[in-house]
């Protein structure tokens, strides 16, 4: 048997994945990442750490084969953190920023006339959650940096980047065009790093990773990692990975990912759409040359929130039990949580950090806080879905879903009935490194391109809108009302 192998290195966890040719999965190795939070609205990571756990991940998931068998290796990963690290002796110059991070908030306001510059030439909007002006914080912050510039000696990479870096033992400094995308630094329309871009942010050109198509040649692990020189043909930001993996390959598909995050992504095909409603234009994934754009909306808590009940208000034990708290209840009595613990994403992109609850009563109970959190993220999800909506003029109805939360039963129902879609859960849900599997066959020739693909996709559930539509008008208006006490 041969074998595609993935790498999901994500926010809370790296994964390794190692799927048979035809892309049924055969094990898996999952390793927790620790976060760390110096400061307020600080988030970091440890570089080393992430590299250790990701060898351990894919040493495990190998152990039992003949390495010869395996064809290629694709690469996923959380999009947008930055890392900076010494091109001669490998070693970083500072934790990793984590997309999460707000430590640039001020230097972004000062910058603010450029917002519209930056749109146009990226679909981006102006925010910290984006690498740019981490890589500028990063320049200015850390001593050793302009020494290393000069000598030529640093590397910038968003986590793909590192991670080709350190498999290939420092041979290839690339990425591919959906990583480079969430930079804020890379012209989608023209397919470059922007001059004019790199001269606003301050970033040498010279400490920039090659740009490939995403199904390019990233090169190939050093035999010291696994006795084998394993080709690496597969890369792209998780999203992208994931809207791949849920075979979203024809304009008007789109797929929701619930994870740490909330994040949506409409395929808009070969053209792309500026939004009107502080959307993000980005590049859906490239291969063979040719470009699919996408229109995305990120909700900054999604899995965040539950494990806020799990870990900090200790209201429940597990994450599933928010299902069965949600169920047990016949409305959610008014209660609504704004979860603006690092701000909020799309489309509402407020900066305000703080979390809210409104609508408590004496016979508020853990039930409550429960329903509250699944709600938010599905309040969220159709902010974002009504802005898609107008800014494509599709006609969208239907919703592919897939990460950790998509395994909530009432979640699931209840985002289908609020957003009057059919919501469909894949026979896998994790499809992000799927999606990275399949990135690496077409890479490789396994697969001729991702289009003969698409018919290989296949739902586990299918949850239909159902219910008293005014009723959830009504839900929804309510959480609108809440969201007003947040944004006045």
């Amino acid at each position: 048997m041969n074998y595609l192998l993935a790498i999901d290195e994500g926010t809370s966890s790296t994964r390794a994945m190692l799927y048979s040719q035809d892309g049924n999965l055969v094990s898996s190795c999952q390793r927790e990442l620790t976060q760390y939070y110096p400061r307020a609205g600080w988030v970091e990571h440890d570089p080393e750490e992430i590299w250790s756990r990701t060898l351990e991940a894919i040493q495990h998931v190998t152990k039992d084969i003949d390495k010869t068998a395996i064809l290629a290796c694709g690469i996923t990963n959380q999009r947008e953190t930055t890392v900076m690290w010494d091109k001669q002796t490998g070693k970083c110059i500072s934790k990793a920023l984590v997309w999460q991070d707000r430590r640039t908030d001020d230097y972004c306001k000062s910058i603010s006339e450029y917002e519209g510059l930056i749109h146009q030439k990226t679909g981006l909007k102006l925010d910290p959650y984006f690498s740019a002006s981490k890589v500028h914080w990063l320049l200015n912050q850390c001593p050793e940096a302009a020494d290393l510039v000069k000598e030529d000696r640093l590397a910038f990479g968003t986590i793909d980047t590192f991670l080709i870096w350190r498999l290939t033992g420092g041979k290839a400094h690339a990425t591919d065009a959906t990583n480079a995308s969430r930079t804020m630094l890379y012209n989608i329309f023209e397919n470059e790093w922007d001059d004019e871009l790199l001269a606003l942010f301050g970033v040498p050109h010279s400490i920039l990773p090659e740009v490939l198509d995403s199904d390019g040649q990233f090169g190939t692990f050093s035999s010291t990692i696994l006795g084998e020189e394993i080709p690496i043909t597969g890369v792209a930001g998780d999203q992208q990975a994931a809207l791949i993996g849920q075979r979203c390959y024809k304009k008007g598909m789109m797929k929701a990912t619930y994870g740490t995050g909330g994040f949506l992504m409409l395929n808009t095909g070969d053209e792309p759409v500026l939004s009107k409603h502080k959307l993000l234009t980005t590049i859906a994934y490239r291969t063979k040359g040719k470009v699919s754009y996408g229109l995305e909306g990120s909700l900054y808590q999604a899995g965040t929130t539950v494990k806020w009940l799990r870990d900090e208000m200790k209201l429940i034990r597990t994450s599933a039990e928010t299902e069965s708290l949600a169920r047990s209840l016949s409305s959610n009595g008014g209660v609504y949580l704004i979860p603006s613990f690092t701000g909020l994403g799309a489309p509402h992109w407020l900066s305000t950090e703080g979390a809210l609850i409104v609508g408590l009563s004496r016979k508020s109970s853990p039930a409550h806080f429960a329903r509250a959190a699944l709600e938010s993220v599905v309040y969220q999800t159709r902010d974002v879905l009504e802005a898609m909506l107008d800014d494509s003029g599709m006609d969208l109805t239907v919703l592919r879903v897939d990460g950790g939360m998509s395994e909530n039963n009432w979640f699931l129902q209840y985002l289908a009935s609020q957003t009057n879609l059919v919501v469909q859960r894949p026979t896998d849900i994790e499809t992000t490194a799927l999606g990275a599997a399949l990135l690496a066959g077409v890479g490789c020739s396994v697969f001729g391109s991702l289009d003969e693909l698409g018919e290989s996709w296949s739902f586990e559930t299918e949850f239909l809108p159902e219910g008293d539509r005014a009723l959830f008008d009504n839900d929804y208006d309510g959480w609108l009302k809440a969201l007003g006490l947040i944004q006045a």
